[in-house]
């Protein structure tokens, strides 16, 4: 049954249909032809997987990143970078890279990160002399990290789908979200010295003690979400109503940037984009209910250790697949897709569920700025206005740090596991 939904799906996908209604689709012909359960059972999944308070924290935390972006916060914690960081060889780049991880604290999604942050950092990398290219890829492979570091969108997603804990998959993107984000830091540097970038003027220290008393309401957000989840104050669905509301305290009366037509503006931006997940979970859900109810994972887990026993060789097949997946397929669907099917069998062989989430994340994640699919790739040379090839040519050496860091964490599960063991 997987290689016919597979099979329906990817001729689906490939016609140009949604993720959503071909996987619905393909649950359809799969009811149709390989069961005799009633149909009625299709819409009764979709419904019962989209009912689930946990995925209310989606919407409210993609509304957060808007209303940051449109209320001056976003704007502030750049310039606050700037005068700190700004006058090292690069700088710029090096502020890019340090706001998403920033901003990647708040939002949980790579593509507002990529919004926010470039079409306020690339314009300002090319006026300062940085070429359109090195900023759109550096903004593009630094917006992943949205979905790394927690908050994430993609590991409420994933939890949900998987019966796993989210706030352990939270705390577990952390430490693997510093280490690649240090590495991005690393590279950019490196080539910034290679290719002589610009240095901006080193800034006064009344200047940066005024922007860091500006800034400083917007990086207590992170601080106060991920203390109130770690003593339990709030659960990840309460933290996203408090980051809206925190957002609209700082951006509406710190701030007072924030009108009422942008509220209305944000809302609506979120509400859209929140519906088409949503869609999507609710497919997927069905689908994954379909595959669970026909033994699919367990077939496989069965085929898989008839090739091998080692889950380090099993680790490293997923890892090579999931990044192959990632080129082709968007984040969430694939996450959606292959989720339940990869999960079981990775706890099958022994492997902790909260390190292969986490690694799936972060190997769909690099997707976003590969072709075909490459949302954030796109969307950053859209801004820079600058040819993608030419874009790609630079995301290599960033993405090929990316990809280490993500091969140190494979080999090393305390890397994920060790924090989340704190909250057991």
């Amino acid at each position: 049954m997987l290689f016919s939904f597979l099979a329906i799906l990817g001729v689906l996908l490939a016609l140009g249909m949604p993720v959503a209604f071909g996987l619905g689709l393909a649950m359809l012909v799969l009811l149709v032809v390989h069961t005799e359960m009633p149909l009625v059972l299709l819409p009764h999944q979709m419904l019962t997987g989209a009912d689930n308070y946990s995925l209310i924290a989606v919407p409210f935390f993609m509304l957060a990143a808007e209303i940051m972006g449109v209320g001056g916060i976003t704007r502030r914690i750049i310039e606050f970078f700037v005068a700190v960081i700004g006058w090292i060889r690069g700088g710029l780049a090096l502020v890019n890279v340090g706001a998403s991880m920033v901003m990647a604290s708040f939002s949980g999604s790579s593509v507002a990160d990529a919004s926010m942050i470039g079409s306020i950092m690339i314009p300002a990398m090319k006026s300062r002399g940085y070429s359109a290219d090195f900023a759109a890829a550096v903004t593009a492979v630094a917006s992943t990290l949205g979905v790394i570091i927690p908050p994430s969108i993609p590991m409420i997603v994933l939890g949900f789908i998987t019966g796993n804990s989210v706030l352990q998959m939270f705390f577990g993107g952390l430490i693997p979200g510093v280490l690649i984000g240090s590495a991005l830091l690393i590279m950019v540097y490196i080539l910034a010295r290679v290719t002589g970038a610009p240095v901006e003027p080193r800034q006064p220290v009344r200047v940066i003690l005024r922007r860091a008393r500006e800034t400083g309401w917007a990086l207590l957000l992170p601080i106060i979400v991920v203390g109130g989840l770690r003593l339990g104050v709030f659960t990840v669905t309460e933290s996203s109503v408090f980051a809206v509301a925190y957002a609209l305290f700082v951006a509406g009366i710190v701030y007072r940037e924030l009108t009422w037509r942008d509220i209305y503006d944000s809302g609506v931006r979120a509400a859209v984009t929140s519906s088409v997940v949503m869609f999507i979970v609710a497919s997927a859900t069905g689908s994954a209910w379909l595959l669970s109810s026909e033994q699919v994972p367990q077939a496989l887990a069965q085929a898989m250790a008839g090739i091998t026993n080692s889950p380090a060789i099993f680790l490293a097949i997923s890892v090579v697949f999931l990044l192959l997946v990632g080129m082709v397929i968007d984040l969430t669907p694939a996450l959606l897709i292959l989720g339940p099917i990869l999960v079981p069998i990775a706890v099958e062989f022994g492997m902790d569920p909260i390190h292969f989430c986490v690694i799936m994340v972060i190997a769909l994640a690099y997707g976003l700025v590969t072709p075909p699919i490459g949302t954030c790739l796109y969307l950053c040379a859209g801004i820079a206005q600058t040819s993608v090839a030419r874009v790609i040519v630079q995301t290599l050496p960033l993405l090929v740090a990316a990809i280490v860091v993500l091969g140190v964490i494979a080999v090393f599960p305390p890397l994920v596991t060790w924090l989340p063991s704190h909250l057991r």
